[in-house]
């Protein structure tokens, strides 16, 4: 067997995969929001100040100690965890292991106003595409109201507001308060690696589970259109989309059928290849654990924007009112399966997405457990899939000249 799974004396789920002679090591370490989130930024501010320096090591000392040994390591807030992560040689895992522990319980946050800016520029950067201005507004109206709904135009407007009182905040609110996650791959002696484990991060704080209620579920959006006109742009790009459960199987199939298979995909096919219509064409399927969302997504000119949202409806419709055929429905299949090979062809990947499911809830062994579901999905389970929810009450945003 190459999988262990158990537990830390504080109660973090650990899973460790064996992968024989592979020459670096990953772990990737995860705590889950287990409390809403007030203010916007805060958390990402944070989660960049934890590699910015320690009690023991400058934020020059750490990014020089790191690039010594080849370790990389990184910090990222996601919509519901906090993701620490690293990857070495083997023999470094002491040593890595040791700097991300140092990084976890000796943050200093004293480059709070320097990494303020930093981050604001970035953001403000970013901003000057327009495909991420139109990303932008779609999430924040189909998550109004919640964190989700966090997007980079609202965090580049509360910025300038944070203390670093909250932000500290925030830390103890994840070193005190969440599920904590450990996935570890690579080849190593399994004995060792739980006690470097244990004696490392076996004595944070307890994990802890919490319910989705108490996070607030996002609530179900209606009808909406948002239009956003930005100056000195030749392309509009229009995003539509819905929120939805996670109907997993049936879900990541619909996003392979319609966009998310490159050429061969129907929106692909009908908006570029025979109407003419788009330069960028897709659709995308996120899965998150309080409430998980489904888009599609066009670049085109903005005299066809009209002609664009009613070539998505034709497609939605299609999809929602004739069943797939058996061939179309098993190159999705395997189109799927294809990428799973992908985003799981390294240590790094694998120890992310095991963290991933097992923060969120979904387990370690999810993605087996959806590979099994995938082969028995009909094409019956897919028309009722796109009937539930593919519905008017999508939101709408187009970003025009």
């Amino acid at each position: 067997m190459n999988k262990s799974i158990f537990r830390l004396s504080n109660n973090t789920e650990v899973m460790y995969k064996y992968n024989a002679d592979t020459p670096r090591i990953a772990l990737c370490f995860d705590m889950s929001i287990n409390e809403p989130l007030k203010k916007a930024g805060v958390a990402t501010l944070m989660s960049r100040l934890l590699m910015q320096g320690t009690t023991n090591r400058t934020s020059e000392q750490l990014s020089e100690e790191l690039d010594a040994s080849a370790i990389e390591m990184s910090v990222e807030m996601k919509s519901d965890f906090l993701k620490l992560r690293f990857l070495c040689l083997n023999e470094d895992f002491d040593k890595a292991l040791e700097i991300l522990e140092d990084v976890v319980k000796n943050s200093t946050f004293e480059e709070f106003e320097k990494e303020k800016l930093k981050m604001a520029g970035e953001i403000e950067a970013q901003m000057d595409s327009p495909r991420m201005v139109a990303i932008d507004n779609f999430y924040q109206n189909l998550y109004d109201g919640h964190y989700y709904g966090f997007t980079n135009s609202i965090i580049l407007k509360m910025l300038p507001d944070i203390t670093k009182n909250e932000v500290i905040e925030c830390y103890n609110q994840f070193i005190n308060n969440s599920k904590k996650v450990i996935a570890v791959v690579g080849d190593f002696n399994f004995e060792e690696v739980s006690a470097k484990l244990a004696a490392r991060l076996g004595n944070l704080p307890e994990s802890s589970d919490v319910s989705d209620k108490q996070l607030c579920i996002p609530k179900e959006v209606k009808n909406k259109y948002v239009e956003y006109v930005k100056p000195d742009i030749n392309q509009a790009h229009i995003i539509q989309g819905w929120l939805v459960d996670n109907d997993y199987p049936e879900l990541s199939l619909l996003n392979i059928i319609l966009g998310a298979s490159g050429l061969s995909s129907r929106l692909f096919l009908e908006l570029r290849e025979k109407k003419g219509l788009a330069y960028v064409v897709r659709s995308s399927y996120d899965l998150l654990k309080l409430k998980s969302n489904f888009s599609i997504y066009i670049a085109t000119e903005p005299s066809n924007i009209d002609v664009s949202l009613k070539g998505f409806n034709e497609e939605i419709n299609k999809i929602k009112t004739i069943p797939v055929s058996e061939k179309e429905l098993g190159n999705a299949r395997n189109n799927l399966c294809g990428k799973w090979a992908f985003s799981q062809e390294d240590n790094n990947r694998q120890a992310s997405l095991y963290a991933y499911y097992a923060v969120n809830g979904f387990g370690f062994d999810y993605n087996e457990r959806m590979r099994e579901a995938i082969k028995k999905v009909t094409p019956q389970d897919i028309m009722a899939c796109a009937n539930k929810y593919f519905t008017e009450d999508s939101i709408v945003s187009v970003i025009k000249p």
